[in-house]
């Protein structure tokens, strides 16, 4: 269930799309575990119950939950509202309160990396380009099992000097790396 398309490269878009079979496999489980009928009304209810109690749950069923459910004020799907929407800011914001295990063989803190990014690709309204061109150029080694440290990440993240524009052309830290070099 991709909900945002043109991704800035066929990587990024292959890596959002297998952010999102793992959402959706998170989903299933559940409902499996629940014996709940995909796309019944119950299913519904489940995904607001998940919602409304993220921190019970692993982050990728709360975003998985979050897509079922449409905001009773903007009518968009939960949390992709406007960011003027105060229903779909506080659901967004709400997310984060989910749990986040590392993964095996991973470094600690690289699922929350992996989060963090995921939501910001996922959400690309309520980030500013800068923020979206550092986390989604991440992204794919986050899923990799990487992490940066923490002089990479600021190394990084001085290096996004750029303007709104170049921050949405970019595909790459190579070419992050070339305009930064011509300012």
């Amino acid at each position: 269930m991709s909900i945002v398309t043109g991704w800035r490269s066929p990587l990024l878009a292959g890596v959002v799309a297998t952010i999102e079979v793992e959402l959706r496999q998170s989903w299933h489980r559940l409902l499996a575990d629940l014996d709940v009928t995909p796309g019944s009304a119950d299913e519904i209810e489940v995904a607001r119950l998940v919602v409304d109690d993220p921190a019970g749950y692993d982050w990728r069923t709360v975003d998985a939950a979050l897509d079922r459910l449409t905001c009773p004020a903007c009518a968009s799907p939960l949390t992709r509202g406007p960011v003027s929407c105060q229903t779909c800011e506080l659901h967004h914001r709400m997310r984060f309160g989910a749990r986040e295990v590392d993964r095996p063989h991973v470094p600690p803190g690289n699922e929350h990396g992996l989060r963090v990014a995921t939501a910001v690709a996922r959400g690309r309204h309520r980030y500013s380009p800068r923020a979206r061109v550092g986390y989604e150029l991440v992204l794919p080694d986050l899923l990799a099992g990487t992490l940066p440290t923490t002089a990479q990440a600021q190394a990084a993240k001085a290096l996004i000097k750029l303007t709104d524009d170049e921050c949405d052309l970019v595909t790459g830290l190579a070419e992050v790396e070339r305009l930064a070099r011509h300012r």
